[in-house]
């Protein structure tokens, strides 16, 4: 192994006010509340557009009609998390999201509209029309409002093409008092490791879909956020609570893609091969069931009738309703052979959005002094045992704003001068097959083992090739020079161990986790918080 050579002169660290890691709706919102006394650097990545935020169809939940209500709004939420939502939280997103649409309002976010007044669609477990939207593209719409935003300010620095490598933490500089002051971030372009020092920072890296083979998540969702804020020392919760969305187009040459919950919201029909509608069989409310229930129908029909996929029907409505509402799921189906104005839609489930996250209060405070998190990083205790379909954005939003006044507020500490990323001692590895031969492996027994159903055996099994999985990763991160995909693997198979740890933990059937074991709900609904050995 040849070792490279210590560079002669590092690079200093980057000084700002505040980190933001993530360019999806929360760092962003985030980064432009800030932006007005504070000097920002927002870190991702990949290119700024490239996280789930902007892959998000559906739309914001907010009560915006005179009919609807803040209490309906929190009941459906708590009904949804299956009694596990944090009541304080959801009463604060709820009561703040009508605030929150305004902003993007006010930013120039072209919102759908119906008689000059906001268009409002209804979702799964919504008992009202509430989900302000545009057409079914909100996420890319709100993105690219914020994207060219930010662009304009001068006070934010965007990095792009910078991956999280670990964060860092006074105690770890000899220091009694533990905060978080900066982290490093591998530059992609330059294959150098960047120190970026500041008294805040704040995690908004979305969550951790990749750790499954069957994501409608983008590349980036490798839980970064969570892994960096465990080995910092931060408790998560709920870590157990994946939520399959039930209606992944299923095609050969489609990545995953997404056909929206409003799909359901506006009629679809959820039919068996045969054309037999089948959600009777499971839920009263038919295909306005929550996503957890919705999921596990179809994938009870799909195992139960040895089918690949099962259908939904869109198709009695008019074709212009469709290019109205649906234009992106339209085209998109066309472009593979699938005219949904004439024949139903080939859907799957797939893993969507970890509703478990790092322990945060109202603030976004984590465990650390001087670090947040928010959006998906997150768990707020918002989504309970599973999230309310439209409930992400929103929540996005209100604790970027609740996030930023907090650290208005906070006052600063002299930091004092931080290491530079040491690297003389390793080298450039020579099997990267290691790291993509993992990397399937790993995502193939969590699909397998820890997905929608679940036993004790299977998360045994799946307990046990972590363990093999951790070793060999951590030799490889120890002995190489990292690369982006050693880190997003790395970041993964915690992520994973989380998961399955959680679920361990959990001996009933809550929401999303649905065990064969543990058919029943226990009495008394109680989250499962874990910290890290000290």
């Amino acid at each position: 192994m040849n070792a490279r050579p210590a560079k002669s002169t590092p690079r200093p660290p980057l000084v700002f006010d505040v980190l933001i890691v993530g360019s999806g709706l929360a760092g962003l919102s985030a980064a432009l509340l800030l932006a007005p006394t504070k000097k920002v650097a927002v870190i991702t990545k990949r290119a700024v557009m490239e996280g789930s935020s902007g892959w998000a169809q559906g739309g914001i939940a907010a009560v915006w009609n005179k009919d609807d209500s803040f209490e309906a709004h929190i009941q459906d939420t708590q009904i949804a998390g299956a009694g596990l939502c944090d009541p304080d939280a959801t009463r604060f997103v709820v009561e703040n999201a009508p605030k929150a649409i305004a902003w993007l309002q006010t930013m120039g976010v072209p919102f759908s509209q119906e008689d000059g007044q906001l268009h409002l669609t209804r979702e799964g477990g919504h008992s009202a029309r509430r989900i302000v939207h545009v057409t079914d593209a909100t996420g890319a719409a709100v993105q690219s409002t914020l994207i060219d935003a930010v662009k304009k300010t001068p006070n934010i620095s965007l990095f792009e093409q910078h991956t999280l490598v670990d964060l860092i933490t006074t105690d770890k500089l000899g220091q009694a008092d533990k905060r978080c002051v900066g982290l490093y971030a591998l530059d992609s372009e330059t294959d150098e490791v960047i120190t970026f020092e500041a008294p805040q920072t704040i995690l908004a890296t979305g969550g951790a879909g990749k750790v499954y083979l069957y994501t409608t998540n983008p590349d980036t969702a490798t839980g970064d956020g969570i892994a960096a804020a465990w080995r910092a020392g931060c408790r998560v919760q709920n870590m157990e609570f994946i939520q399959f969305h039930p209606t992944a187009l299923y095609h050969p040459h489609a990545k995953s893609f997404l056909i929206s919950e409003a799909v359901r919201g506006e009629g679809g029909r959820l039919l068996l091969p045969d054309g037999t509608r089948f959600m009777q069989n499971h839920d009263a409310r038919l295909e306005l069931a929550p996503r957890d229930v919705v999921a596990r129908a179809i994938d009870f029909e799909m195992k139960k009738g040895g089918f690949d996929c099962v259908y939904l029907d869109i198709s009695h409505q008019p074709k212009t309703f469709l290019l109205e509402h649906f234009p992106n799921i339209y085209a998109r189906c066309l472009e593979l052979g699938i005219d949904i104005a004439k024949q139903p839609i080939p859907v799957v489930p797939s893993a969507h959005f970890t509703c478990g996250g790092v322990l945060s209060d109202l603030h976004g405070r984590t465990d650390i002094p001087g670090l947040y998190a928010i959006g998906e990083t997150a768990c707020s205790g918002l989504h309970g045992a599973n999230r309310l379909a439209s409930n992400s954005l929103v929540e996005c939003m209100v604790f970027a704003q609740a996030t930023t006044t907090d650290i208005a507020q906070a006052s600063t500490q002299p930091i004092g001068t931080l290491p530079v990323w040491d690297e003389s001692r390793v080298g450039d590895a020579d099997e990267a097959v290691v790291i993509s031969h993992n990397w399937d492996e790993l995502r193939r027994f969590m699909w397998d083992y820890v997905g929608i159903v679940r036993t004790n055996k299977r998360l045994e099994r799946a307990a046990h090739r972590i363990e093999l999985l951790k070793g060999e990763i951590q030799e490889f991160y120890a002995n190489f020079h990292v690369t982006r995909d050693l880190l997003e693997l790395r970041n993964l198979v915690l992520v994973a161990d989380l998961i399955v740890r959680s679920a361990q933990a959990r001996h009933e059937s809550r929401g999303l986790h649905f065990s064969r074991d543990y058919p029943d709900l226990l009495p008394e609904a109680l989250p499962t918080i874990m910290g890290p050995q000290r």
